[in-house]
């Protein structure tokens, strides 16, 4: 049997100053009775609200996340948990965008250009504006704005469209003259500064030559074609970037007609000697960038219980579960009480037997991060936000325990709701799996079915919930699913329909894993390659 321990094998020092005692280890009942908080008339509770047609069907963005994700934080507000994020409290906030082109045109001398083909421009690197006319392009070197090399130094370029190079200048001896080493600076791997620089030297459009526009392109192609909703650093609103187009080798030689062998000249000028003479070019450029956006912000909501181990507490453990659905179709609303305000409220649960366990004297020994993550509907984007944003450190990040539609029971187990699929937990760590197989024989018996966790599974069910964000990473990861039903994803998704007693033996379960994890005395190593 597992030994469930909160602070090693130490017993409490009956004198002495209360903050050096040890703390008494946890038995298998007294973990027991922490699991026996996780109750139906909570989750109940908790789920009704979730699920109500007041919440609109939780579509991320939307009034109804809002209200839901407001409720996830009063619940945490009242198991006393504190606040974790600096500004805004239990919620990490997201930017979300959808953004394609209504029409992307670009005519030199009167002739069109095919974008994709001999130019490209990025919908959500662009702001949307009519058409413009350029009479003059200013060759600007590389449209590099650095203490180290400046091709703004001395130059008026308010109003104008600049041409440049892509990447950055070297040197005679070689090396970048940014770096003054062979090693290029970000220059070279973000575009985005430069963009940033003529944005705030006032300049209208930049044209980048770019002589790799064949490998380029792709991601260009993928985003204007998917028109799928992606994270974002910033909103229209607070957009710093000036407009621009990639244009290939061939397309700027036209462009630059007779001045071309000027442009050249005026590189290789700054590579004998780092300045920069820009060149002046008149030409007849029409470009129209005219777009469609939708934007959203989302939240995640955090509850953070701190670990009492001075050696552990810095190590984290994740239990997560996304809280938004896909909202209203007209008058149909989809509420998702499976989908998963089940997942939502269970994570609650375990949340409160975890602070149930702080007040008794028995907190973990490491910190437990209850993490409820909006945007699963749009592609995992919370916790892709969260793995890319993390609010404490990924490298001290032990688990993650995942939670996606855990109230019903699917057709194959129809009669039988004393099941639930495990996915992922041995792809990373065997020891993961290993310690859901022990407390599940210890403590609550569940039949545990691996169907979906098998490689070649069709349904690809570990890359489709959020705990894969955290697999991606190298974090050990484990998914606990119900499997779809006749009414996943449909407006027939209510809590009439949900089996509380399985989802009380399925959150149990839950915290029995979290609570081993939490306190074991070596976090759980990856060995799985």
């Amino acid at each position: 049997m597992i030994r469930i321990l909160i602070a090693g094998a130490l017993l409490l020092s009956l004198t002495g100053n209360a903050q050096e005692r040890a703390t008494l280890p946890t038995t298998d009942e007294q973990a027991r009775q922490l699991a026996a908080t996780i109750t139906t008339d909570d989750l109940r509770e908790h789920l009704t609200i979730l699920s109500a047609d007041e919440m609109e069907g939780r579509e991320t963005g939307e009034p109804g996340q809002k209200r839901a994700a407001a409720y996830l934080a009063s619940q945490l507000q009242d198991l006393g948990i504190p606040p974790v994020v600096n500004d805004t409290g239990y919620f990490q906030t997201i930017k979300f965008s959808r953004q394609n082109w209504d029409t992307v045109d670009m005519r030199l001398n009167g002739e069109p250009l095919r974008h994709l083909w001999e130019f490209y421009s990025s919908p959500s690197k662009n702001a949307n504006r009519e058409t413009v006319t350029v009479n003059e392009v200013l060759f600007l070197g590389y449209g590099i704005d650095d203490p180290a090399y400046s091709d703004y130094r001395g130059h008026d370029v308010a109003g104008k469209t600049i041409i440049i190079f892509a990447g950055e200048p070297r040197g005679r001896d070689s090396n970048f003259l940014l770096s003054g080493s062979k090693d290029p600076s970000e220059y070279s791997l973000d575009d985005g500064r430069k963009l940033q620089s003529a944005y705030q030297h006032g300049v209208e459009t930049v044209i980048v030559i770019d002589p790799a526009f064949k490998q380029n392109v792709q991601d260009v192609r993928r985003e204007t074609l998917d028109g799928q909703m992606r994270m974002t650093d910033r909103t229209e609103a607070e957009r710093q970037e000036a407009n621009n187009v990639y244009v290939t080798p061939a397309v700027a030689k036209e462009m630059l007609g007779k001045e071309y062998r000027k442009v050249i000249k005026a590189r290789k000028r700054i590579e004998r000697n780092g300045r920069l003479r820009p060149v002046a070019v008149p030409t007849a450029i029409q470009l129209t960038q005219r777009k469609n956006v939708r934007e959203l912000i989302g939240e995640n909501v955090l509850g953070y219980v701190r670990g009492t181990d001075p050696r552990l507490a810095d190590e984290v453990l994740v239990v997560s579960a996304h809280y938004d659905h896909i909202g209203r179709r007209g008058d149909a609303i989809f509420n998702g009480a499976d989908d998963n305000g089940s997942g939502s409220s269970t994570v609650l649960e375990v949340a409160e037997a975890f602070v149930e366990a702080q007040k008794a004297g028995m907190g973990p020994r490491r910190s437990v991060l209850f993490l409820w993550v909006s945007g699963e509907e749009k592609g995992l984007l919370g916790s892709e936000y969260y793995a890319s944003h993390p609010v404490f450190p990924l490298e001290y990040t032990v688990a993650d325990i995942n939670v996606d539609m855990v109230g019903r029971v699917d057709p194959e187990h129809e009669g039988n709701p004393n099941y639930i699929y495990v996915i992922g937990s041995n792809r990373l760590s065997t020891e993961l799996h290993n310690i859901n197989e022990a407390v599940n024989r210890d403590f609550t018996q569940i039949e545990l079915d691996y169907k979906y966790n098998a490689k070649d599974d069709p349904n690809n069910f570990y890359e489709r919930s959020d705990h894969y964000n955290f697999a991606e990473r190298g974090i050990p990861s484990v998914f606990f699913f119900n499997g779809t039903h006749a009414d996943y994803h449909r407006d027939t998704d209510t809590i009439e329909k949900i089996n509380f007693d399985k989802m009380a033996r399925i959150g149990q379960l839950i915290f029995y894993n979290a609570w081993q994890l939490a306190n074991q005395d070596k976090r759980i190593e990856v060995d799985v390659k």
